[in-house]
């Protein structure tokens, strides 16, 4: 199972970034999808998760008002949308495969298959 992430870069504080994971070697009905970030010396955070049909959607509290996560089956993309962004927002994030339906919880025991990250950086 293959995951690509795209989308990070550099912007100022309050700006907005789109985010995308691709997978294109499975059928993305039969996942739920997650974002986590990892910020230099500190431990992996999960942002979001959406359900395999688009629903039941659950964020961190961190980001809860700015980002959303949305996807599209049939170009195989989840997107992460990150609005309001601000310097404690930088990290490396990754997106990783999960149960249909999410789970209610960032424990990695949920989560499986990741991809190898896109860099956000937030400057102030």
């Amino acid at each position: 199972v293959q995951l690509v992430e795209s989308g990070g870069g550099s912007v100022q504080a309050g700006g907005s970034l789109t985010l995308s994971c691709v997978t294109p070697g499975f059928t993305l009905n039969y996942y739920g999808i997650a974002w986590f970030r990892q910020a230099p010396n500190k431990p992996r955070e999960g942002v979001s998760c959406i359900g395999s049909t688009g629903g039941g959607a659950n964020f961190a509290d961190s980001v809860k008002g700015r980002f959303t996560t949305s996807r599209d089956t049939a170009s195989k993309t989840v997107y992460l949308h990150m609005t309001n962004l601000n310097p404690e927002d930088t990290a490396v994030y990754s997106c990783a495969t999960t149960t249909p339906v999410c789970p209610s919880t960032f424990a990695s025991k949920y989560f499986s298959s990741w991809g190898q990250g896109t860099q956000v950086t937030v400057s102030s």
